[in-house]
């Protein structure tokens, strides 16, 4: 069974139809790329399956429970975390804290008020930083960071919770090629423990840490498969010749 399963999934704003009957798969343990023209869906289908926005029609499972009208916490309490493509960090709390807070967002309000979860998340903070190269940040402002290592606290904290799905919306967006590149290093060793669906306008970057690619145009899927399937596929090379 996938972990996550979408199936003719619409979403109409108004007379404007941004999805129109989209399936997409995901297995455990497995990266997904969602990429396509500008305005063809794809951060719409990203939101429809964190909760940000619900489908008009179709249904979306998680983890075999059907979440197509769960709200956004139902979801993430299930395991499932999304990054936006806008970086929401705390400024002017340390990287530390940062981390810490996400941490906390599934603690009892009792435990929060005693005050004793800064001390047991500790060893915790400290390895979700280390993983992101921010160990050595942690007493900084997450406001003093680059904005390519305010993308990497941002995936830390996403990625803190231990989900078993990660969304991420364009986060190389703003970034140096170096830093790309790094990020992509960076994600890889999450697969073992965290499926993930990225949406990506770099398409050298998705292709070489995903293991399949869905092709939205005009809210709708166009191809979906390997990397490999999709570099064949005549139909995604005539809409990227003409029309990205």
């Amino acid at each position: 069974m996938a972990l996550l399963e979408v199936k003719g999934v619409t979403k109409k704003f108004g007379a404007l139809q941004a999805l129109g009957g989209v399936d997409l798969s995901v297995q455990a343990g497995t990266f997904h790329g969602l990429i396509g023209p500008n305005g063809s869906g794809k951060s719409t289908l990203l939101k429809a399956i964190a909760g940000a926005h619900f489908p008009s029609s179709g249904t979306v499972t998680f983890a075999g429970i059907d979440v197509t009208a769960a709200l956004p916490f139902e979801r993430a309490r299930a395991g499932l975390s999304l990054k936006f493509q806008i970086t929401a960090v705390l400024p002017e709390l340390s990287v530390y804290d940062n981390v810490l807070l996400a941490l906390q967002a599934g603690q009892s309000l009792w435990s929060l008020i005693r005050s004793k979860t800064r001390r047991a998340m500790h060893d915790d903070v400290i390895g979700s930083l280390a993983r992101f190269r921010l160990d050595g940040r942690a007493d900084d402002l997450a406001g003093e960071l680059s904005h390519g290592e305010q993308q990497w606290l941002e995936i830390a904290m996403a990625l803190a919770p231990r989900p078993k799905l990660l969304l991420l919306d364009e986060p190389t967006g703003g970034m140096s090629p170096e830093e790309r590149r790094v990020t992509g290093e960076l994600l890889l060793p999450i697969k073992s423990e965290c499926a993930l669906v990225i949406v990506e306008h770099d398409l050298d970057f998705i292709k070489n840490i995903c293991d399949h690619l869905t092709v939205l145009d005009q809210g709708k899927v166009l191809d979906s498969g390997t990397v490999d399937q999709i570099e064949r596929s005549a139909k995604v090379q005539e809409v990227y010749t003409s029309r990205v």
